[in-house]
């Protein structure tokens, strides 16, 4: 694999974590929106870390786009779902979020799981 097709990757895993990671705080800021009240979401898209969350998540389709164009679902998923972890670092350092011991097994387990994944051959071959 080419590095371009390495920087989409990671492009693809910075791009999700820190929209969730905006959105997040943002959703904190605003607070509890309920279904009787659905009408506060257009509200909560003027919150700038909401809106920030949007434009990133919108780096994160473009780039899972291309990476779909040129390789397996099955390849692209696994290998983005390494985000799993920089979100959890994430969500520790910025927003202070605790992650009990149990669900960072899970992760390591899910990155694990990845590094398998990832080292099979790929059905549609190595496209441009």
């Amino acid at each position: 694999m080419t590095s371009r097709k390495y920087l989409v990757l990671v492009a693809i895993i910075v791009f999700a974590s820190f929209g969730d990671i905006s959105l997040s705080h943002g959703m904190r800021r605003i607070g509890a929106i309920s279904l009787a009240r659905w009408t506060d979401l257009f509200a909560a898209v003027l919150d700038p870390w909401v809106a920030l969350g949007i434009v990133l998540l919108l780096g994160f389709f473009a780039a899972y786009l291309s990476a779909l164009s040129w390789s397996d679902l099955t390849y692209v998923l696994p290998a983005t779902s390494l985000g799993y972890v920089l979100l959890a670092l994430l969500s520790v350092w910025l927003l202070g979020e605790k992650v009990s011991v149990s669900r960072w097994i899970g992760i390591l387990l899910v990155s694990f799981g990845v590094a398998i994944v990832t080292r099979g051959p790929s059905a549609t071959g190595d496209q441009p």
